[in-house]
């Protein structure tokens, strides 16, 4: 053995290793801990969910349960006091600098792990190895790196121990909430940091996540990348993996004369991507028309989700929309809609006369824009899960 090691790699070998072994930590953390057990959106074979459970073992001393619990209770509670990964609460630098000391603290909280925590691997080797000897895998992952890495395996393990903490506790958690662009209007602050999910495995898709949480895919728009949903459908190819969940698509059924009970499932289900659809084929038509010059301004505004809103922007949005009977009309039927998958106690039929009577009410307005928005919506079905 030489200096450099068992495997005696040069130093730019040294570091393309590293990446690969980095990536593969990456994929480990969004496919098993954030996907398959956090939401449940795929099952994994057990060969290749142990051997994701070991590598994170090895590279992180990551507990399954400690981690799902936190994750769980960061959607349960998202941007409250009790969420361990909002900056909107905590501040963008105590996240970026001290995330990964906020999610200990919440991972030591026994009562998030007995809520949160439910349905996560208890067999012989969680309950005597992997959850109370956590620490051992990064000491065996030092030793490893030592042999086969020489001199260069103390800093490829440092970068080993620091990717998930800068990745995931900071990024992820941080600027994931804090900056980058919105597919859908969440009650969140959540973003998408780029489009391209490729360093952190399609996690740069934050916003798409908070928005279809079950969904093992993170992809929703043709540009965007998630790395990782390729790798998931590549291990289903492979009967390593079944995926359960995954966001829905609409698809528009040309000519219906009326809503039916699978246009309430699409609206229902598809919830997001008609709030969405509504912003771009009506809100933002009629606030460019009626608002001139101001409509760039305030566009955000008007499209943002109404638990959003603080006293200030509740009153400039009062305010705006006084100027324009249009534009509060069209506000209006925003909210109305919303409101019908809001009832979540009343009966399927109930809903669906409520829908109806707002394609009927939407189409006698007289607004254009809004009236071919119910004319489409009453077509609205959801896309098969086999054309994804």
């Amino acid at each position: 053995m030489t200096l450099h090691g068992i495997l005696d790699y040069s130093p730019w070998q040294a570091v393309l290793i590293t990446l690969a072994m980095t990536h593969l930590t990456i994929a480990a953390v969004t496919i098993y801990l954030h996907r398959a057990q956090a939401h449940r959106a795929l099952d994994l074979h057990p060969a290749v969910e142990h051997f994701m459970r070991c590598w994170l073992w090895l590279t992180t001393g990551a507990v399954t349960k400690e981690w799902v619990a936190v994750h769980r209770l960061h959607h349960a509670k998202v941007e409250t006091a009790l969420d361990p990964h909002s900056p909107q609460v905590l501040g963008l630098q105590k996240i970026l600098t001290q995330g990964y000391e906020v999610y200990r603290a919440a991972a030591a909280d026994a009562q998030t792990l007995e809520r949160y925590g439910q349905a996560t691997p208890d067999d012989w080797l969680e309950r005597h190895l992997y959850t109370p000897r956590h620490w051992y895998g990064l000491a065996l992952m030092l030793i490893l790196d030592l042999l086969l890495f020489g001199l260069y395996g103390p800093a490829i393990w440092a970068v080993q121990m620091l990717w998930i903490p800068i990745m995931a506790a900071g990024i992820i958690n941080g600027i994931g909430h804090y900056w980058g662009y919105r597919n859908f209007e969440t009650a969140d602050a959540s973003t998408n940091i780029v489009p391209w999910g490729i360093l952190i495995g399609g996690e740069e898709l934050h916003n798409n996540h908070h928005a279809f949480p079950s969904s093992a895919r993170l992809s929703c728009q043709w540009w965007e990348l998630d790395l990782s949903w390729l790798y998931i459908r590549a291990l289903s190819t492979l009967r390593l993996a079944r995926i359960k969940r995954v966001a829905p698509r609409l698809t528009v059924i040309k000519g219906k004369p009326l809503a039916d009970m699978d246009t309430l499932r699409a609206v229902v289900a598809s919830r997001m991507h008609v709030f969405a659809r509504y912003t771009k084929e009506v809100l933002t038509p009629v606030s460019r028309a009626e608002l001139s010059r101001d409509a760039a301004h305030y566009r955000r505004l008007l499209a943002r989700e109404g638990s959003r809103l603080d006293a200030a922007a509740h009153a400039t949005l009062e305010h705006l929309l006084a100027q324009s009977q249009t534009l509060a009309t069209v506000y209006q039927f925003r909210e109305r809609l919303q409101a019908i998958w809001g009832r979540s106690t009343a009966s399927q039929d109930v809903l669906l006369g409520n829908l109806q009577d707002w394609c009927r009410a939407a189409e006698a307005t007289g607004i254009q824009a809004l009236e071919r928005f119910a004319q489409n919506l009453k077509g609205f079905s959801l896309q098969p899960m086999g054309a994804v």
